[in-house]
């Protein structure tokens, strides 16, 4: 079954300090929740915004793809380029903001695909207003669309700011991630 792909207009709300207890980063100051955020599919116009995004997010895990590697990538995130493969964008006053991939896959353990949200990224000048979560939230509609209920993803541990949102809005697992070596 393939995705729905009307967009989603998430309202969000600032957190009380009562949410942000317990998380010094999320209890300074913050700039005030997006409340006319809307997140929706990726379309064919998006090319630049979407590669200005996802170069942004390999700049801040220190990596880079080859050019062709954008290409490639897109063409599959498109309707079309390859049903296992997601993206959202989220926009704020008509701007993309936040992007976030997703891969449907089968597991051994499962007779049902799961899901691996693969990258999220959203724009500095509006971290901390509610786009990772309304990504995130967006990749558990489409997963819970495809009777999907498993949805994984892995972050640095270092990467504090976005682990204050998992650990709200996910579970740690102890696992520890291997590759090849």
């Amino acid at each position: 079954m393939a995705p729905d792909p009307r967009p989603t207009l998430v309202k969000t709300a600032p957190l009380s300090q009562d949410a942000v207890a317990g998380f010094p980063l999320l209890s300074r100051e913050r700039p005030p929740s997006v409340t006319d955020l809307l997140v929706r599919p990726l379309r064919p116009e998006d090319a630049a915004s979407w590669r200005r995004l996802w170069a942004a997010y390999l700049d801040f895990y220190e990596t880079s793809v080859p050019a062709e590697t954008y290409d490639i990538t897109f063409a599959r995130l498109l309707h079309g380029g390859d049903p296992n493969m997601g993206c959202r964008l989220a926009l704020s006053g008509g701007k993309v903001v936040g992007l976030v991939h997703f891969i449907f896959h089968r597991h051994c353990w499962r007779p049902e695909n799961v899901c691996y949200l693969q990258d999220l990224y959203a724009d500095p000048a509006m971290r901390g207003r509610g786009v990772g979560r309304a990504l995130i939230e967006a990749v558990y509609a489409v997963a819970d669309s495809r009777g999907t209920p498993s949805v994984y993803w892995l972050t640095q541990d270092s990467n504090e700011t976005a682990r204050q949102l998992y650990d709200r809005i996910g579970q740690p697992t102890p696992f520890v991630k291997y590759v090849r070596g």
